[in-house]
């Protein structure tokens, strides 16, 4: 996905209303997420982080983190999910222990 913009929408549309706005004239933007509870997440997101897709998804994994961890879930599992270990220790238990 090269529009950053759909690459944002798409990674919490499912779960999450969307709102991008231009926040400022450096070309930051306002990510704001909501559900029928009202907002639950606002991140300044920089034209920086925006235009480079790794940088953009470390920034999309620190928000489903803070999400997680504000809805109950295991930092530490859901990290691992993000970061792939997770499925990595599903499929050989004893790698996750081996370090």
């Amino acid at each position: 996905m090269n529009n950053p913009f759909d690459h944002i929408s798409a990674a919490f549309a499912p779960e999450y209303r969307v709102n991008l706005s231009i926040e400022r004239l450096d070309g930051s933007i306002m990510l704001t997420l909501s559900d029928d509870s009202g907002v639950v997440a606002k991140r300044l997101i920089s034209e920086a982080q925006r235009n480079d897709p790794v940088r953009l998804q470390r920034v999309i994994d620190s928000i489903r983190l803070g999400l997680a961890i504000e809805l109950g879930q295991n930092p530490l599992e859901v990290l691992a999910a993000l970061t792939g270990e997770y499925r990595a220790a599903r499929a050989f238990p004893a790698a996750g222990l081996a370090n």
